[in-house]
């Protein structure tokens, strides 16, 4: 009973720290008084747990506000320099690597190249990619690893937690089964034992980027597509605070199938629908029906012809009939996976987001929408909305971000305690908008010994600095990566998985 006792007077803090840190980053920022009645705190507990975490560098002032006749009130806002995030995309052309403060303000940024053959997914060589990116951007940004507060990354497939290894990751269609991850992360990466590793499902960050940042903001429960070469989708349930979010799931939603004894997908099933509107599909599928093809073209360069030839403009020639046909079907196959996720998971929002589907989306969102209608349920359908992601092609990495940084604000601010452990963080919804940002000049131009990610000016403000109406940073550029160099350093490209 007295064991109980302690552990109950040991979360009772925590719980109020992790209320605190967490209104203060999604609302803030606030002052003293107005963190009573936002946390349900007496101005006592307000009181102590602020100077605690000012003391641990954790907050700091953001100015000060008139009140009604009584002094002016300092407000108070989570210290962007505080901590520091990486999050790792591991697309299907490059593994992007990213450095953020708090406030996922950017600090470097670095591409490393996979190729178009099947060993761009070599075990070895994505291990090494992930320990070179690592080391690149803790280098550009002269920033301390001591300071990390974990490293989160997205891969594409199922991640089986609970062993001896860790995360173990399942992915056939890059070849990937039952490969410990995480236990060979840890053999490689130069970062202090105790930074932990959080290793999710792309689909599943990108949601969860979606829900904090971008187009799933205040809804309960949203479903968020990831289309790429490959397909994906995850469902995230929102919440006020991290702790009282439902966990999201990560959906094999490009393996469902959308045509009966259709074609051979490459995760050796039939009738998928990545087979049918993933992007390195729709490549064979139009180079198969006859379709003018430029000469080696890889995936995103086949899909922007495609999207050419079935729309070419004013003033250019007539609309190709085979690649209209074949984006068609793309559509109608979409828009009924679509009303599988409403039929399923009675979402109030769905999010089409990835490289590919932010660039089919524009053309094709009003034609997936009428077919969703058609396959769905009509009250379930009616109240759902089907809008593209908001976030553009970085939304994975902020995401993966986003899994380190849930844990550290469901800690109170604590800084891990268990080296070498890492479950995965409670994912979930928040109600109020805040921004990320990229720096302005290039990371890989900031030499070796420049000043550590930690002092970046107080400017910068955490994500909720301003007025509470401020949207997230505009998306990326849609350029593809370019295909000459094995790497690439900067804090202001936006190529695509």
């Amino acid at each position: 009973m007295a064991e109980r006792n302690r552990r109950t007077v040991r979360d009772l803090r925590r719980g109020n720290r992790a209320r605190v840190v967490q209104r203060l980053y999604f609302d803030g920022p606030l002052s003293r008084q107005e963190l009573g009645p936002a946390t349900g705190l007496s101005s006592g507990s307000i009181s102590n747990v602020v100077a605690e975490l000012a003391a641990e560098g954790l907050l700091e002032e953001a100015g000060v506000v008139d009140s009604d006749g009584g002094r002016p009130r300092t407000l108070l806002r989570v210290a962007p320099g505080g901590g520091l995030l990486i999050g790792i995309d591991l697309g299907e052309t490059r593994v992007r690597v990213e450095l953020f403060d708090l406030s996922l303000t950017e600090l470097a940024r670095t591409d490393r190249l996979l190729g178009p053959a099947r060993h761009g997914y070599d075990v070895e060589r994505i291990v090494n990619h992930v320990r070179i990116g690592v080391a690149d951007v803790l280098r550009d940004a002269g920033a301390d690893p001591e300071r990390l507060l974990g490293i989160g990354i997205g891969v594409p497939g199922i991640i089986e937690r609970g062993g001896p290894a860790g995360a173990t990751v399942h992915g056939p269609t890059i070849g990937w089964h039952a490969v410990p991850f995480e236990k060979l992360l840890r053999a490689v990466l130069e970062v202090p034992s105790g930074v932990p590793l959080f290793i999710d499902n792309g689909a599943k960050t990108l949601g969860q980027a979606e829900m904090w940042f971008g187009g799933g903001r205040g809804a309960g429960t949203a479903a968020i597509a990831l289309i790429g070469s490959g397909i994906g989708a995850s469902v995230i349930h929102g919440g006020a605070l991290i702790e009282e979010s439902g966990r999201g799931s990560a959906l094999e939603w490009g393996h469902t199938t959308v045509r009966m004894r259709g074609r051979r997908c490459r995760c050796g099933s039939i009738g998928c629908l990545e087979a049918y509107a993933g992007a390195e599909a729709l490549r064979e599928r139009w180079d198969e029906a006859g379709g003018s093809l430029p000469e080696d073209a890889d995936d995103e360069t086949a899909l922007a012809a495609l999207l050419v030839a079935a729309f070419p403009g004013p003033g250019g020639p007539p609309p190709d009939p085979l690649a209209v046909s074949l984006l068609d079907d793309t559509a109608e196959c979409l828009g009924a996976a679509v009303g599988d996720l409403i039929n399923l998971f009675l979402p109030e929002r769905i999010l089409l987001g990835g490289w590919a589907g932010l660039l089919i989306g524009p053309r094709l969102l009003p034609a997936i929408r009428r077919h969703a209608e058609q396959y769905a349920l009509g009250h379930a359908a009616a109240r759902t909305t089907i809008e593209l992601g908001e976030l553009g092609p970085d939304a994975v990495t902020v995401g993966a971000a986003t899994l380190p940084l849930a844990a550290f604000l469901a800690r109170g601010g604590s800084r891990p305690s268990v080296p070498g452990q890492a479950g995965p963080a409670e994912p979930g919804g928040v109600v109020t908008p805040q921004r990320w940002r990229r720096a302005s000049a290039p990371a890989s131009s900031a030499p070796a010994s420049s000043a550590p990610a930690s002092t970046a000016p107080a400017t910068s403000g955490p994500a909720t600095s301003g007025p509470a109406t401020s949207g997230p940073a505009s998306s990326a550029s849609a350029s593809p990566p370019p295909a000459s160099s094995a790497s690439t350093s900067s804090a202001t490209s936006g190529e695509r998985s």
